[in-house]
């Protein structure tokens, strides 16, 4: 009854936020902005975006040395499966999948591996909102006054996620840095457990901050940092690409805007991001760099294809090639949810 229940929330939910997205839209003035837009910088966004993958992997493989050795080869394969798993199945199954799936593979612990996914999405967060820091020290003031009161918004939002982001990186680093710390939070938590589940938790505790290894010295956290500006970099490119197909005018860093706001749309709990990316790629395409909205639909709706479409595909194949299907990966998907409760 309950996954029911969340599956028509889902729905509702993507369904509000396409009819935000397609409000006041003429199909016909679409097809014809696809017509003119140029294929050239849309397969240029397809290369740039491909490499992204690659980007994410070479990261991902830094912050899981601490706790073993993985080739970059199976960290772009599981990397490529866990965002195809998200773009496909529900619940952001891909998060989970991902570190599973490279676990049993390079023999890790899931556990540890895992605690990277969330060292990864920190890292992420937080080199968002230094770049959107760069644009609000170097963007055209008119595109503040197009509409302040929404950019005041998007300001606000910003600081908050920042400040959040610092708090959290300093907890991280303080748990990961200090044993005891560790220590006395498992005795807590052990001592209104019964005695099989406290030693469970005790050793998801202390699997968990094996993960965090990167965290604890400050040199290679620095380093996973600048790890994430080219990929970060490498996004808004292929942002900027598709909305430069269109004939929109934007800057490339006026795409580092464009990135804070899509991060908003893809949190929101949709298949493959549908209508939240849609509706908030428009929002600041019409908002800010004066698109009309039919074109900043065929904007939204090529580059949400070019960013899901194709990992869609390379995750389905690859997936043959180690004799799964999509069903399967959902099974795996419950299973890795079993194995982090347990």
């Amino acid at each position: 009854m309950r996954r029911h229940l969340r599956t028509l929330a889902v729905v509702l939910v993507t369904a509000a936020l396409l009819a935000l997205f397609l409000r006041n839209t003429d199909f016909r003035q679409v097809g014809r902005e696809f017509a003119r837009a140029r294929l050239d910088l849309v397969l240029a966004s397809l290369v740039v975006t491909g490499m992204t993958y690659v980007f994410r992997a070479f990261r991902w493989q830094y912050l899981l040395a601490p706790i073993g050795r993985v080739r970059l080869s199976m960290a772009l394969k599981a990397t490529v499966i866990g965002f195809a798993a998200t773009a496909l199945l529900p619940a952001r199954a891909g998060e989970l999948l991902r570190p599973y799936l490279l676990a049993r593979k390079e023999g890790l612990s899931a556990t540890a591996t895992f605690a990277t996914v969330i060292v990864e999405r920190l890292l992420d967060t937080i080199t968002v909102v230094l770049m959107f820091a760069s644009y609000l020290v170097i963007f055209d003031p008119g595109v503040a006054a197009a509409d302040a009161a929404t950019f005041r918004q998007i300001k606000l939002g910003g600081a908050l996620a920042g400040v959040a982001c610092l708090a959290l990186l300093v907890a991280l680093f303080f748990l990961a840095g200090n044993p005891w710390a560790l220590d006395r939070l498992t005795t807590g938590v052990s001592a209104v457990l019964p005695a099989r589940l406290a030693d469970r938790a005790a050793r998801l505790v202390r699997t968990f901050a094996e993960g965090l290894g990167v965290v604890r010295q400050p040199a290679r956290l620095l380093t996973a940092i600048l790890l994430s500006l080219p990929l970060w970099l490498s996004i808004a490119a292929g942002i900027w690409l598709v909305t430069r197909a269109f004939h929109i005018e934007m800057p490339f860093t006026g795409s580092f805007l464009i990135v804070a706001l899509l991060v908003v749309g893809v949190a929101v709990p949709t298949p493959g991001a549908v209508g939240g990316f849609h509706y908030f790629y428009r929002l600041g395409a019409t908002t800010f760099f004066a698109a009309s909205n039919d074109r900043a639909v065929g904007a939204a709706l090529v580059l949400h294809a070019v960013s899901f479409v194709p990992v869609a595909v390379a995750g389905l194949l690859l997936l043959a090639q180690e004799g799964l299907s999509l069903s399967r990966l959902e099974g795996l998907s419950r299973d890795s949810r079993a194995e982090g409760a347990a």
